[in-house]
């Protein structure tokens, strides 16, 4: 099957034209599929039609999928899928459904986060509930040989508190709340390249420095992932499938009016634990 890869940004993405993901895909466009899954960081099929069997036999091809965990028997009937919706349904209620949603890695508050997310457009609003996505190689490759001397050994406390800051970040948080220290520079496993592992809704505290000097860190390091040129900007139409390596950049969102519906079905592929 004849592919074309488009990039969509000098920062990472491109969309991938002339396939069909209903399709059962021959070896050599899955190859191609997952090098410029590798190259680009987040891939993008325009016009897809999946339903929820055909997305997650796609998604299969990537690896063993990972159950729901941030809100199961909650979201969808299916384990392996969640509705990000702010719709309610007969049968499932969809999870983070409204506003803003500052930058993160998904699951980084567990042992093993997932590798793989993917999202496909059922409804979208006509304006706004854009998602961004920031390149973590990026970010570290822009640092300082000082600041990677300083945060090569360190670690950070990454907190999911779905009560309180399930889309943004509070002061407080629930003691409860899943969490799991990682390292703040991560090594990609498939491609060894180093990455940047902190975010602004998900990272507590880098551990072993003092509260004030760690906030400092923790803001520089932030604030150089989120710059504009380390973004690519997804704007939404029916019909998109978006994946992303979850292990190598960061994703938010922009907010939008409630009173319009926004479904998207997500499905994501487990990982291994991140490690220097």
């Amino acid at each position: 099957m004849a592919i074309a890869v488009e990039p969509l940004s000098d920062a990472l993405g491109a969309e991938i034209a002339g396939v069909d993901l209903r399709q059962d895909l021959d070896g050599e466009t899955f190859s191609r599929i997952a090098d410029a899954w590798r190259e680009h960081l987040v891939l993008v099929f325009r016009g897809q039609r999946l339903s929820t069997e055909e997305q997650i036999a796609f998604a299969s091809r990537f690896g063993e999928l990972q159950e729901v965990r941030t809100a199961p028997g909650v979201s969808h009937a299916n384990p392996f899928v969640m509705m990000v919706s702010n719709v309610e349904e007969e049968d499932w209620k969809g999870v983070l459904p409204d506003g803003e949603m500052q930058f993160h890695s998904d699951q980084c508050y567990y042992e093993v986060p997932c590798k793989l997310t993917m999202l496909h457009a059922l409804e979208v609003p006509p304006a706004d509930g854009d998602t961004l996505f920031v390149n973590c190689y990026s970010a570290y490759e822009s640092l300082t040989s000082e600041i990677k001397s300083d945060i090569a050994g360190l670690e950070a406390l990454n907190v999911y508190d779905y009560d309180a800051n399930a889309t943004i970040r509070e002061m407080e948080i629930s003691p409860d709340a899943p969490r799991f220290t990682h390292p703040v520079v991560t090594t990609h496993p498939e491609t060894g390249r180093k990455v940047l592992y902190v975010n602004r809704l998900m990272t507590d505290h880098i551990v072993g420095l003092g509260r004030e000097e760690g906030r400092a860190l923790l803001d520089t390091l932030i604030e150089t992932a989120e710059r504009p040129d380390f973004i690519y900007t997804h704007v939404w139409r029916v019909g998109d499938v978006v994946m992303w390596d979850n292990r190598c950049t960061l994703h938010g969102r922009t907010g939008f009016d409630p009173s319009h519906r926004r479904m998207l079905r997500r499905v994501a592929v487990k990982g291994e634990r991140p490690s220097r």
